[in-house]
């Protein structure tokens, strides 16, 4: 049997020796064999899906500036300062970092290293780890689904609005998407062959997730424990043991920066922004763990039973179908729940280690654990979270909708036809409902689902049936990617900032393409609450009103203007459209803390998103200094944005993010001044803390002991000769 061949399918030229009879592998090995064949037509088809995705992504990607100034400012002290870069500092001063891990900045640093910080050098790391993404995703289901599966899986992806906009921007959940996919690869090839190597790939992707945005990098780890455990070809004992080490292997990809940081002396690092003790531990598991689910510990924004709907929503399953979270991910959400259930029917009886059933597990519990978590989290969430849930939507989809397509062709497979007529009509009446269409649209997306049921039915009564499923396909295909694609698109041509970008479209056209019931402002009509209640010009507070959002015949706006490396930034001039209910929004480029996603009041304890307008004047005074740090405000917003407003001049933050943060004490600051560290303090920063804690003592402290003067329109104590 040794010189055996398994036989290769027609296009092909790879071929592999035949396993031994009775083999435990054999099963495995020849599934998968057959289903990882390319076809002469799937390079091509993978490269032109690759190339549009990179065009989506890429496209006019500098128009968002500095997007999200909070990490911008962080990427360019890292540029500056190898100890920024590896604690992920705000300042290249090293005072504070900010209030995650640094794993994504290490790239976005790297980056501005080598080509010098610009919008483009912060940006395309990330776009390109999104198009890394797609091609991962592609070939993680070609491998269980085949080739046709692995493009659909890899396409959905691509065009989910929320990926859209994420791999678009500068926060950490891109980065995070791309190492979680390339888990899930590297679990799939470990389920091939039992390998406990490839099972510590995906640990260690996992881990570095870990370090770039904490604990929700855990949520589908389960689920690729569960597969490996049931599915594994190898003794239980083996897989045990396997697990075990794969356990051990998370630790330390996800330790070694933790033991780092606290190994390092305190007081030659920057404090760990976030956290009430200076300590990495509970920043992960604190801030950005149990407070995340449970609320509390300035992560009171996410809903809860007392009405507070937050950034997020009130908690229960309605939250990823409703609002923002709806626009950005439920496209396809209902169709990959219906799919899942019915490619676990069609799998219920196959042999234990097979691939599809594995990939169902893995794919099926990362959508299940993750959607469960982020419905009912207690904790601060906002709907760009929701990218961690494409790569699940988009291979569940994909792998359901192959295995229903290959079951109508069978004996008894007029329920699978029946199953996927169901899931393209689903599908279009949730983004009718969506996008609040007028009824022609509706219809004409109401046709196209029946014409799918009509055409599919004489394809399978028909001997002539090829090309009449073609056409049931194409019409599929249309039917269902026609508003996604929208969404998606408009999503990409609308320049992002501040710190809770939305995938909304700024378009002021309410009547073209899909937009019959689209609102001026790109927004689908009741997508969001209406009401009333502004913030302030150029101040990015938080507008008056309930917590529950404005209410009708208001306006919402973020005024003031901002200069950052000479690109725009937060707080800018927007574009308002108009809001269901007679209301006005900000645009969604210019989306941010102060004004809430929702026009919302902010929750307790969260911050503005910063509009630190800054004039040539006070930014020339910036620069000409020469102490450790130029100036020293009250939160990380507003000093991040007069760091990229001055080339990088460092900025002292006192309270982090939220102006919260237990730093500095008084006495501290006290011995800052007195080594002459310091020129300026500017007392109107933005941080939620700036009136209680060591914020105030600091504020009372240089108001009763320096004196104000004024540097174009800017009032500051100046508190050493620059």
């Amino acid at each position: 049997m040794s010189g055996t061949t398994l036989p290769v399918p027609a296009g092909t030229t790879s071929s592999a020796p035949a396993p031994p009879a009775g083999h435990r592998m054999g099963h495995r090995i020849g599934h998968r064999a057959a289903v990882s064949t390319r076809p002469g037509w799937y390079r091509p088809a993978l490269f032109a899906l690759l190339a549009a995705t990179a065009v989506l992504y890429l496209w006019d990607l500098s128009a968002s500036g500095n997007a999200n100034t909070f990490y911008a400012a962080a990427v360019q002290a890292g540029s500056k300062s190898w100890k920024a870069w590896f604690f992920g500092s705000l300042d290249s001063s090293n005072f504070i970092t900010v209030d995650k891990p640094p794993g994504a900045l290490w790239v976005m640093g790297l980056s501005a290293r080598l080509f010098g910080y610009n919008s483009w050098s912060l940006l395309v790391p990330q776009a390109l780890e999104g198009v890394a993404a797609v091609a991962l995703l592609t070939a993680t289901v070609r491998r269980v689904a085949g080739p046709a599966a692995g493009l659909l899986a890899g396409a959905v992806l691509a065009l989910t609005p929320a990926a859209v906009l994420i791999f678009r921007f500068d926060n950490p959940d891109a980065f995070l998407v791309l190492l979680l996919v390339a888990a899930a690869y590297c679990v799939t090839r470990a389920l091939e062959h039992a390998s406990v190597r490839w099972l510590a790939g995906a640990s260690a992707a996992v881990g570095f997730a870990f370090l770039t945005k904490s604990g929700q990098a855990l949520l589908p780890v389960p689920a690729f424990g569960l597969a490996y455990l049931l599915t594994a070809p190898t003794s239980v004992r083996r897989r045990i043991w396997h697990l075990l080490v794969a356990a051990l292997a998370i630790v330390i990809a996800a330790g070694w920066w933790i033991v780092a940081v606290m190994l390092w002396p305190a007081a030659d690092r920057p404090y760990i922004g976030g956290s009430t003790d200076n300590n990495p531990l509970e920043l992960a598991f604190g801030y950005n763990g149990l407070s995340r689910l449970l609320g509390g510990q300035g992560n009171g924004g996410g809903g809860g039973g007392g009405g507070n709907s937050g950034f997020g929503g009130a908690t229960g399953l309605q939250r990823l179908f409703t609002g923002e979270m709806g626009l950005e991910i439920s496209w396809l959400l209902p169709a990959a729940l219906i799919l899942l259930s019915c490619a676990v029917w069609l799998t219920r009886r196959r042999p234990r280690t097979g691939s599809t059933r594995a990939a169902l597990i893995i794919w099926g519990g990362w959508l299940l654990v993750t959607a469960g978590t982020f419905s009912y989290m207690q904790g601060t969430i906002h709907p760009y979270y929701t990218v961690a849930l494409a790569p699940a939507i988009a291979a569940v989809t994909a792998i359901g909708a192959t295995a229903l397509w290959r079951r109508r062709s069978e004996p008894g497979g007029a329920a699978a036809h029946v199953a996927l007529a169901a899931v393209v009509i689903v599908t279009c009446a949730w983004a009718v409902k969506l996008l609040g269409l007028t009824s022609v649209t509706a219809s004409a997306l109401a046709a196209s689902a029946l014409a799918v049921l009509a055409l599919g039915w004489i394809a399978l009564r028909t001997r002539s049936g090829r090309r009449l499923t073609a056409a049931a396909g194409i019409v599929t295909a249309i039917a269902i990617a026609t508003p996604v694609t929208s969404w998606a698109v408009q999503t990409a041509g609308t320049p992002h900032t501040g710190s809770i970008p939305t995938a909304v479209s700024t378009s002021a056209s309410g009547s073209g393409g899909l937009a019959g019931g689209i609102t001026a402002g790109g927004r689908p009509s009741g997508s969001a609450p209406s009401g009333t209640g502004s913030a302030p010009s150029g101040t990015g507070s938080a507008p008056s009103g309930s917590g529950s959002g404005p209410t009708s015949g208001g306006s919402s706006t973020s005024g003031g203007s901002s200069t950052s490396g000479g690109s725009s930034t937060t707080g800018g001039s927007s574009t308002t459209g108009q809001r269901p209910g007679g209301g006005t929004q900000a645009a969604s480029g210019t989306s941010q803390r102060g004004t809430g996603t929702s026009g919302g009041q902010l929750p307790s304890g969260m911050t503005g998103g910063g509009g630190q307008s800054v004039s040539s004047a006070f930014k020339a005074a910036l620069e000409k200094t020469t102490t450790r740090w130029a100036a020293v405000t009250i939160g990380s917003q507003s000093a991040a944005e007069l760091e990229l407003a001055t080339g990088g001049k460092p900025v002292m933050a006192i309270g982090g993010f939220t102006g919260s943060d237990p730093t500095p004490t008084l006495a501290q600051f006290k011995a800052y001044v007195a080594a002459g560290d310091i020129t300026y303090f500017i007392a109107d920063g933005q941080g939620a803390g700036g009136g209680s804690g060591t914020a105030s003592q600091i504020t009372s402290w240089v108001e009763a002991h320096v004196k104000s003067t004024t540097i174009g329109g800017q009032t500051v104590h100046m508190l050493a000769s620059s």
